[in-house]
C-alpha cells in the first residue's frame, strides 16, 4: 500500500483559489511547498514532510468555517456564513460540524462519518481526503488520488519509513493516534479501550513484520521445523491418490459404456449354497 501524497493536487488549490474565501486556508502554501519539498527526499525527511503537510492542513479545516464556506458559494440559500464561528475550541467546533452534518443528509452528500470525525480531531490526512471528496462532488470531478485511497488515519505510514531504532513505542503510538478531544468527546471507558487495543494490535504487527525482515537484529534462531529438510512425499501420496481415483473413475464408465451396448449379452450364472447346518456339523 502506497504511502498518501502530501497536500492538496494543484487542481484542488487552484479552485480554492478561485473561490475567493474570506478566510484563506493559511497553511495550504505550506503544504504545496512541502510537498515539493517531499519529492526530492526519501526516507525519514519524505515522511516528515508528509506529516507537517497533512497535519498543518488539518488545522485550517477542523472547525468547519472554511468548509461552510466553501458551501456557501454552491449552496447561498442554505448555508448562511454568520451561523458559523470561527473558532478553535471544542464547542466551536461541535456546534459548526452539527449544522454542516445536517445539511450533508438534506443534500444528500454522502461524506464518510469517519472522514469528519478524523478533520474535527486533526487526524493526518483526514482533512484532505475531505477537501477532495467535497471537490469532486461540487464540480463533478473525479480525482485519481482518493479513489484507490483507503481510510487510515493512523502514523502507520510515517512510523514505516523512519529506521527501526526511531520508532514508536507501544504507550508512544497511543499517544499518536488517540486525540485527546476524541476521549472528551467520547467519555466512555469501553470505546477508548477499543481503540487502544486496535493501535496496540497495529503496533505488534508492526514489531512482528521488522522481526520478519531483520531476524538477525534480534538474535532470533530458526526452529527444529524451520531446519528440517522438506521432501516431497506428500505430493507424491497427493499425486498417487489423484491418479488411483481417475483409474476408478475411467474402469466405472468403461464398465457403463459395455452395459449400454445392445450386442452385448450377459449369462446369469446360479450358484448351489452349501447348507449352513451341515458345514456347523462338519465343523464339529
Amino acid at each position: 500500500m502506497a504511502a498518501p501524497q502530501p497536500g492538496l493536487p494543484r487542481a484542488v488549490l487552484r479552485w480554492l483559489q478561485s473561490l475567493d474565501l474570506s478566510v484563506c486556508p493559511r497553511h495550504c502554501r505550506r503544504c504545496a511547498a512541502l510537498r515539493r519539498a517531499g519529492r526530492g527526499r526519501r526516507g525519514v525527511g519524505a515522511g516528515a514532510s508528509a506529516a507537517a503537510a497533512l497535519s498543518c492542513l488539518g488545522r485550517d479545516f477542523s472547525n468547519g468555517y472554511l468548509v461552510a464556506e466553501i458551501l456557501s458559494c454552491y449552496y447561498p440559500g442554505d448555508i448562511q456564513r454568520r451561523a458559523y464561528g470561527n473558532g478553535s475550541s471544542l464547542a466551536a467546533k461541535l456546534s459548526n460540524w452539527s449544522r454542516l452534518r445536517r445539511f450533508f443528509a438534506k443534500q444528500k452528500l454522502g461524506l464518510a462519518e469517519e472522514v469528519i470525525d478524523g478533520t474535527i480531531h486533526c487526524k493526518p490526512g483526514a482533512a484532505e481526503i475531505l477537501v477532495q471528496d467535497i471537490y469532486s462532488r461540487l464540480t463533478n470531478r473525479q480525482l485519481k488520488s482518493i479513489q484507490d485511497r483507503e481510510t487510515d488515519f493512523t502514523d502507520y505510514y510515517y512510523q514505516a519509513q523512519l529506521p527501526m531504532a526511531a520508532r514508536s513505542t507501544t504507550s508512544q503510538a497511543i499517544k499518536n493516534n488517540i486525540k485527546l478531544t476524541e476521549i472528551m468527546i467520547e467519555p466512555s471507558v469501553n470505546v477508548n479501550r477499543q481503540k487502544v487495543n486496535a493501535i496496540i494490535n497495529m503496533h505488534m504487527r508492526m514489531r512482528m513484520q521488522e522481526r520478519e525482515e531483520d531476524p538477525q537484529r534480534f538474535n532470533i534462531k530458526p526452529n527444529l521445523g524451520q531446519c528440517a529438510v522438506r521432501h516431497l512425499y506428500c505430493t507424491t501420496a497427493s499425486e498417487n491418490t489423484v491418479s488411483i481415483l481417475k483409474e476408478k473413475l475411467f474402469a466405472a464408465s468403461y464398465s457403463s459404456e459395455i452395459r449400454d451396448k445392445d450386442d452385448v449379452h450377459f449369462k446369469e450364472i446360479q450358484v448351489k449354497q452349501a447348507d449352513r447346518f451341515s458345514v456347523a456339523m462338519d465343523d464339529v
